[in-house]
């Protein structure tokens, strides 16, 4: 058996990203899913670009905020207590709008837990 308890406050955001990212993951030394907890202010994004995943299926739900999240297809917006689910092969990027009331708390689960991301030219 194995359990861990993880203190956000304890955990060190992960450096050279856009926005605050604590990896739940990591502190706990998970393999088969990715779990991080993003705090991105008005204008930041989460991903590192507009990316697609292979495998990965992700979902992010808004703890507190409002996420948008641009696609093909357009731009949804995800607001506090809601969830939005992206599938494997289809491109996104998460981000808070410029014009936001102000940051967002968002939790985002993948699995696998595969670097299998690629950039994606919209």
């Amino acid at each position: 058996m194995g359990y861990h308890h993880v203190a956000l406050n304890e955990v060190d955001p992960t450096p050279d990203r856009p926005c605050v990212r604590r990896s739940i993951s990591e502190a706990a030394g998970l393999e088969n899913v990715a779990v991080n907890v993003y705090e991105p202010a008005p204008g930041e994004a989460i991903p590192l670009a507009y990316h697609v995943h292979d495998e990965q299926e992700e979902v992010f739900y808004v703890v507190s905020g409002e996420l948008s999240v641009e696609t093909p297809e357009g731009t949804y917006v995800i607001g506090a207590n809601e969830a939005f689910v992206v599938e494997p092969e289809s491109p996104q990027r998460a981000h808070v709008a410029e014009d936001a009331d102000g940051p967002a708390r968002v939790v985002a689960v993948g699995a696998p837990a595969v670097d299998d991301v690629a950039a994606y030219e919209p």
